[in-house]
């Protein structure tokens, strides 16, 4: 019964408002919010706003307002015209129809436009989900993601099983092949064992081992320290009297034989160029002092490999310096200069003591020989 009421007034209300009565157009924004279509020129209309088409919608509404001051009747100026007034006001809506009209074939185009961009651009929302898998709708898409990752696990699943038997069947492969090898070996070594057993066997029986020096007598012990292994120093000893040592002391060796060799060389080539010093011999010293730098880094370089495998601290070796080797040299040098100046002097006096001690002798027994000649002379 409501219903029926308000349905009924309704009517009542819609038909008692006249059907020439149309609402005025306003704009809110840049939209028009109203279906109004204004007869008149848009030309006289600009000019009666006192514009020019294509201006802006601000100055229309600045000279509307502008202009609504000046005419308005209700302003109490005393231009104040309500003919004026009124054409202003259709001027106006002219002009808003005819600004409307322009903007909306670019309002199209933009939306035209806009769809365009719309329907070629990705949707990055979907890739930034789902890893860019699927397509539709995104409960389709989610589905479909789903699936995706359920064929991509299996195929992990069945890449890691490959490997597994890959791996398997290569650590198979090997093991044979280093079963192949130790066999190998192994029958080497025993027929290494056989040879020389029947080596020994012929040779005990030809005889040879009887006329040894040490036969029936106990074997020297090569240590008489009870805290020695004598099995291990027997094999040590006889590993170095066959010419193998570890690898620290023939380093140590190598290096002390390489820097006594380096240091006579030095001396030599000093006692070479002698004195004085003149350029040219003090170029070719320089050079040779080169060379020696060169040389000692080099023994340094074995140095440090020395102290990687040395197994005791006490052990290790510091770097030579080659500035303090060529000092070294020079004082050798001039001690031996020194020295051998010394042994010229002492020869040198010796040998006057010498000839003063033949002229003494002279004189001492002159007198003899003298006498004997005259001796012989008379027994003649």
């Amino acid at each position: 019964m409501l219903t029926n009421t308000i349905g009924h007034h309704l009517m009542v209300y819609q038909a008692m408002i006249p059907r020439s009565l149309k609402p005025f157009s306003y704009i809110c924004g840049n939209r028009m919010l109203s279906g109004y279509k204004p007869k008149g020129n848009v030309k006289d209309s600009y000019k009666i706003l006192e514009l020019e088409e294509g201006c802006s919608l601000d100055d229309i509404r600045n000279s509307y307002r502008s202009l609504a001051k000046k005419y308005h009747p209700d302003s109490g100026s005393i231009t104040a015209d309500s003919a004026a007034f009124v054409k202003v006001e259709e001027a106006y809506r002219v002009v808003l129809n005819d600004v409307a009209n322009k903007k909306k074939p670019t309002e199209n185009k933009e939306e035209e436009e806009e769809d365009q961009l719309k329907s070629n651009a990705p949707q990055h929302r979907h890739y930034l989900s789902f890893e860019g898998v699927g397509y539709g709708t995104p409960s389709q898409r989610e589905k479909q993601y789903m699936q995706f990752r359920v064929d991509r696990a299996t195929e992990q699943v069945l890449a890691y099983r490959t490997r597994r038997l890959e791996n398997q069947y290569v650590a198979t492969d090997l093991m044979r092949a280093k079963d192949v090898r130790q066999s190998k070996k192994v029958k080497i070594t025993q027929a290494v064992e056989r040879l020389v057993e029947d080596l020994i066997q012929e040779s005990m029986a030809k005889g040879d081992f009887d006329n040894l020096s040490g036969k029936g007598k106990p074997l020297q012990k090569f240590s008489d320290c009870p805290h020695i292994d004598p099995m291990t120093h027997n094999l040590n000893r006889i590993l170095i009297d066959n010419g193998y040592q570890p690898e620290w002391i023939l380093l140590q060796k190598e290096i002390r034989e390489t820097i006594e060799r380096l240091r006579k060389s030095l001396v030599l080539s000093r006692s070479k160029l002698g004195e004085p010093m003149t350029p040219y011999r003090q170029k070719e010293w320089n050079h040779i002092c080169e060379q020696f730098v060169e040389d000692v880094r080099k023994l340094n370089k074995r140095i440090d490999s020395f102290n990687l495998v040395v197994p005791i601290l006490s052990r290790q070796m510091v770097h030579f310096s080659a500035d303090k080797e060529i000092i070294r040299a020079q004082k050798t040098y001039e001690a031996s200069v020194e020295s051998a100046e010394a042994s010229m002097e002492n020869t040198e006096a010796s040998g006057s003591d010498t000839k003063e001690n033949k002229g003494e002798g002279v004189k001492r027994f002159g007198w003899k020989s003298s006498l004997l000649k005259w001796l012989s002379t008379t027994s003649k």
